[in-house]
Formats: structure tokens, C-alpha cells, sequence
């Protein structure tokens, strides 16, 4: 029978769509994390009667055929790239993005990943890191003697050195931006990846055009809605188990069917 395979695909999205959810509830206070979302489509359809094909040879028209549904695949796996809440560390390192922009940060092997996680540190050279070691791009160095460090919602650093009256700048933060963030691919550690989805970045300073502002001492907060994924992982459970459902009355319409033989 037909309902067979069709409630199997229906099982089988619902169990990776309860995988979405499952692993945006982990999440829930990662830094920076972008929760996704599972989109699904349609199969093909086996027509029966074809709508608008002609019934007689008075070139009568049928209204709406019969179309046979196959089931259901899953179409992609969304990144909703909104903006997370801010929260107060006051950790003179750490930056938040209000608005749109990723860091920028330099992976051992040369190659440029984007990231919203603001948890940035010192290493033992002064340079800026992520929590992994990770370089910040462009690279900003706080030299011996530093008193404190200022990082203005443009991006300048500034720091007070001991000995010197002045403030010293460091350097300048930029930011990238994207046309279509949700083609960025993820690659764990908080980082993502430039696609031909996403096309190429777009670099600039913070509160230019089209850029959002940093805050010192704040970093960005997972954007996942407990109560909503916990109200999603309701839905997808019981969608599971008429999915089911529909397997079990199949079985027992073909044992009936056997019986009658």
C-alpha cells in the first residue's frame, strides 16, 4: 500500500525536525547561537486524472483530477540569524554586535570565519583572540603597560599606557556583512563560513551604513525561545505519532485484505 511509504517520510521528517529542536534547546546559552528551523516540501504526485485534461469528446474539462500524495522530504534547515539579547559582563574584552555584522577572525590555516560569539581574550603576544586561539581580523595588539582598554561603538581601540598622558590607539574593528547570512555554513566553535550561498562579505567599520554598532563589555545571548522550541518539540512529537498511526491502519487494512484470500 501507498500509506506505507508515505507515513514513513512523515515519520522520518518529523524525527529530524525533533533533531532541529533538539539541538537549539542545547544551546539555549550558547553565545551568539542562531537558532534554526526545518522546512519541508511536498513529493511528487501520481495523477490519476489529470486537472484541466478533457473528459469527453464534447471537450469537457475535468474541474480537479485525482493527484495521489507520496509524502513529504525535507526541503533545507533554516538559520534564523535575529538578534540575541545583550547582556552585562563587564569584561573589558568582551564585544557585542547591536545590529548586523560578524566579526572577523583568522583560522590556523589562513582561511577567514565570521562570528557573532564577542568573547574575545589576550593571548601571550597582547593580540586579541577568540576562546580558541583564534586571531582576531584585522589584528589589534595591547602592548606591556597597559591600564585599561577602551573600545568606542565605531570599532576604535584605545588604550592608557603607563607614562603616557595620551590615550594610544590600536587599532580599528571592522565588521562583515552578508546579502544572505542564512547561505553562511556553520562549522561549530561558533564560527561560520563564506558560501557561494552566502555570497561574498562585505567589510566595513561599525555604525557605517548598513553596520551595527559594538558594546564593550557585553556579549550577545542564544536567540532561542525556550517556550516556543519546548511548544515545536510538542507539535513534531504528536505529528510523529500520526505518522504512525497511519503505518499501524495500513498494516491492518492489509491484514485484513490477506484474511479475505
Amino acid at each position: 500500500m501507498r500509506s506505507l511509504s508515505t507515513g514513513a517520510t512523515g515519520m522520518m521528517a518529523q524525527q529530524l525536525n525533533v533533531e532541529v529542536i533538539s539541538n537549539n534547546i542545547a544551546n539555549m546559552s550558547t553565545t551568539a547561537f542562531k537558532r534554526q528551523r526545518a522546512e519541508f516540501q511536498d513529493l511528487l504526485y501520481q495523477n490519476m486524472r489529470r486537472p484541466g485534461a478533457s473528459s469527453s469528446d464534447a471537450n469537457t474539462i475535468v474541474p480537479s483530477g485525482i493527484q495521489i500524495g507520496v509524502g513529504v522530504r525535507t526541503a533545507g534547515v533554516y538559520r534564523i540569524h535575529e538578534q540575541g539579547n545583550l547582556t552585562l559582563t563587564g569584561n573589558t574584552y568582551d564585544l557585542a554586535i547591536s545590529g548586523k555584522g560578524y566579526f572577523q577572525v583568522t583560522l590556523p590555516s589562513g582561511e577567514t570565519a565570521y562570528t557573532r560569539a564577542g568573547s574575545f581574550q589576550i593571548n601571550a603576544q597582547g593580540q586579541m583572540v577568540t576562546v580558541d586561539g583564534y586571531l582576531l581580523n584585522p589584528a589589534i595588539t595591547v602592548p606591556q603597560g597597559t591600564l585599561s582598554v577602551s573600545i568606542d561603538a565605531t570599532g576604535i581601540v584605545e588604550a592608557r599606557i603607563a607614562g603616557q598622558v595620551n590615550a594610544q590607539q590600536l587599532g580599528q574593528i571592522q565588521l562583515a556583512t552578508f546579502i544572505n547570512e542564512a547561505g553562511l555554513e556553520a562549522t561549530g566553535d561558533n564560527l561560520f563560513l563564506e558560501t557561494a550561498a552566502s555570497g561574498q562579505p562585505t567589510v566595513g567599520n561599525p555604525n557605517a551604513v548598513g553596520f551595527g554598532t559594538l558594546r564593550q563589555g557585553y556579549v550577545e545571548t542564544s536567540n532561542v525561545n525556550p517556550v516556543q522550541e519546548i511548544t515545536n518539540l510538542i507539535t513534531a512529537q504528536r505529528a510523529y505519532e500520526m505518522n504512525s498511526k497511519t503505518i499501524t491502519a495500513s498494516d491492518e487494512m492489509l491484514q485484513a485484505a490477506t484474511r479475505l484470500r
